[in-house]
């Protein structure tokens, strides 16, 4: 074992090597430092290859990311250097807020991992100080935590940004797992007093709400806050911390994964005194502080102009000004480099309608599109016979089917008259999109959510996962709550499946779609299903839908069994109006006089759909065929008809489920359409 893991690092080795020679090429022959498709055609090689070696996909995809990504970063290292010779690069000093050990710490060792030999790291207590140590030259850089997903802005950051002259070179996104950590293993119940950061704290409120006993008080940062408990030598006391913070003192942890959303993640800048310059072929971010005129509409022409541009905004952020009150800063970050002509062009226009302009910097971008992971393509992982690269990915092939939809669709006072206004593609002309984490329905990529009908067991739940992760599938599916026709069928496991299907959904980085029945249960499910789905039969329960509209999470609305695509309209416009705009439609068969089916497919509900509405289309062929041979055909059909994608179940021995057995495919069936909805969209898009 010991040769085989040194062999791997020596692999590692030369092939960064290789990478180094790469980057040096690319300095004179290329325009471009990232090629995303041929990431996602290596990634799709390489798990091919990997399956036909035994090895699990999700399991290569993972590794694979992290090999791109350390490449990509000693690629733009080796840049940065080039552009800023003046730089320091040899020892470099920087600071962070907290203790050794504290979530700064780990951001600034990330960000700065190809450096860590000639890097000296120093905490800081404040904010203030640490900008200081910047100011004064006592620092080479400061990483500073600016915002988090679940606490949201940290202002005391975004004051002193614009207070102290600094320029912002960098950014970095980490990771949260807070852990409640004591002394020693203790239940919960004998914890009586709980310390951390305040942003700790405020981050997992929900958890510190059911320890009504405790109390709770907060600290500079965590690891300073387990300083204090190893004095006090008091098993009743905890922290909430890292699990390295755990593992640096010999602490043990007693609750994992306690923050109030499990997407947490914090952004982090990284500060200097001077600015730096970066290479074009780079994607980078600008960030900007403003003050408008005291005028009507001065934000908005200041707002219009980056649109002018054609310049992305990917924050907005305000603040009050210091001295002026009801005045207030504007805190802008736009995607673009401050040397490309569109950004220089929109800085000099808006320092003609603003009171006060100061331009953060530029730094290449850890949050936008063009920075995420790549992944494999749809279905390419099942095909073990073609390792060869794959071809960009294929454009959906609905535009075609629709392409003469824009003459015909419906005057908005008929989608009035009908009860659908706001679905209606007379209010709303272009394709909405709807994000589910990183997945885009409605966009350029046709979507597979798929898992078993019933969640019935963890074991069940997790080959489900790695299945839909490792053959290209984007969302996991599963019930947990069952609306059955009798009243003696399994009627789901309730909140304990929910826990299973979401853990399931974690390991392999996967979304979560499930059904929510009652209007009292929505809040509970929306606090961790990915996507609210609304059943065939809850199509027209319109308390249910109201509730439902109410939260900030995606909903998949399934199309009754008798209801026309209109009384399918007028139940989104429910969605819609209370606020939810998150909305996807899923044709999943009406009832008619043939019973070879379960139901009847309309096919042809989906080109009149796109006709109608801009809310992207599903297509359930489980449902609709309720026949387990005639699923694949109806999911071919689905795609030729241009829907976003589809919902289909499966099962690991459909012939045990306890729900809707027939119609489940089995795993190697899975595998089997996963592979030929590759080839229909490779063959569509080529001919």
């Amino acid at each position: 074992m010991d040769q085989i893991d040194r062999a791997l690092l020596e692999a590692l080795a030369r092939r960064r090597e290789v990478v180094e020679h790469v980057i040096r090429t690319k300095e004179t022959e290329a325009d471009f430092v990232r090629d995303q498709d041929r990431e996602e055609a290596l990634l799709t090689a390489r798990v091919s290859l990997g399956r036909e070696l035994g090895l699990d996909g999700y399991f290569v995809t993972k590794i694979f990311q992290q090999v791109l990504d350390h490449s990509l970063r000693i690629q733009r290292d080796h840049l940065v250097a080039e552009q800023n010779p003046d730089v320091e690069h040899d020892a470099v000093r920087i600071g962070y807020q907290g203790t050794e050990g504290a979530y700064s710490h780990e951001a600034a060792r990330k960000h700065f991992a190809s450096r860590l030999d000639h890097a000296f790291f120093r905490g800081y207590p404040t904010f203030r100080e640490l900008m200081e140590g910047v100011q004064a030259g006592g620092l080479d850089f400061a990483i500073v935590p600016i915002e988090n997903t679940t606490a949201g802005s940290i202002n005391e950051a975004y004051d002193l940004l614009a207070r102290f002259p600094v320029s912002v070179i960098g950014e970095e996104v980490l990771a949260i797992d807070h852990c409640l950590v004591a002394l020693e293993k203790v239940p919960l119940g004998n914890i009586r007093r709980i310390y951390s950061h305040p942003l700790a704290i405020a981050q997992c409120g929900d958890f510190l709400a059911g320890l009504p006993e405790c109390k709770v008080e907060s600290a500079p940062d965590t690891a300073m806050a387990v300083e204090r408990i190893k004095r006090a030598n008091d098993l009743s006391q905890a922290v909430i911390a890292s699990e390295e913070v755990a593992r640096m003192h010999g602490l043990e942890i007693l609750k994992r994964r306690i923050a109030n959303r499990r997407d947490n993640y914090t952004r982090f800048v990284v500060v200097a005194r001077e600015a730096m310059s970066y290479d074009a072929r780079i994607p980078c971010k600008t960030s900007l502080i403003l003050a408008t005129k005291h005028e009507e509409g001065a934000l908005v022409r200041c707002l219009n102009t980056l649109a002018a541009h054609h310049l992305s905004m990917t924050k907005l952020e305000s603040r009050p000004r210091p001295n002026v009150p009801w005045e207030y800063l504007f805190y802008i970050d736009i995607e673009g480099n401050v040397t490309d002509p569109e950004v220089s062009a929109a800085i000099d226009e808006l320092s003609r309608d603003v009171s006060f302009l100061k331009v953060l910097g530029s730094y290449p971008a850890s949050t936008t599109e063009s920075a995420r992971p790549s992944v494999p393509k749809l279905g390419a992982a099942a095909d073990s016979s073609d390792t060869k690269p794959a071809q960009a990915p294929a454009p959906k092939t609905k535009k075609a089917a629709v392409a003469a939809s824009a003459d015909t669709t419906p005057p908005l006072e008929v989608a009035i008259k009908k009860g659908y206004k706001l679905a209606s593609r007379a209010h709303h002309p272009d394709d909405s999109v709807v994000r589910i984490g990183d997945v885009l329905v409605g966009g350029d990529d046709f979507v597979v959510m798929a898992g078993p009908c019933s969640v019935e067991s963890w074991d069940q739940v997790r080959a489900c996962a790695e299945l839909v992760r490792d053959q290209g599938g984007q969302v996991l599916r599963g019930g947990v709550f069952k609306p059955r026709t009798s009243t003696y069928s399994f009627q789901g496991l309730g909140y304990e499946g929910l826990d299973l299907l979401v853990r399931a959904g974690e390991e392999f980085g996967l979304p979560v779609v499930t059904e929510v029945m009652h209007p009292a249960d929505v809040q509970r499910v929306a606090e961790d299903a990915d996507v609210l789905q609304v059943g065939a039969r809850n199509m027209q329960n319109f308390a249910l839908l109201r509730e439902i509209g109410h939260v900030d999470r995606p909903v998949l609305l399934k199309r009754g069994a008798m209801s026309s695509i209109d009384e399918l309209l007028a139940a989104s416009e429910y969605l819609l109006a209370a606020g939810n705009h998150q909305v996807m439609l899923c044709e999943r068969g009406i009832r008619t006089f043939e019973t070879a089916t379960r139901f009847t497919l309309d096919i042809g509900a989906v080109p009149v759909l796109k006709e109608r509405t801009h809310l992207p289309v599903i297509v359930d062929p489980s449902h609709a065929a309720g026949v387990r041979q005639y699923v694949i055909p109806l999911a071919e059909a689905a795609v030729a008809a241009g829907a976003d994608g589809i919902i289909v179940e499966f099962h690991p021995a459909p012939e045990e489920a306890l729900s809707d057995g027939p119609q489940a495919l089995t795993f190697e069936g899975f595998g089997e359409l996963m592979q030929r909805l590759h080839r229909l969209t490779q063959a569509l898009r080529s001919g």
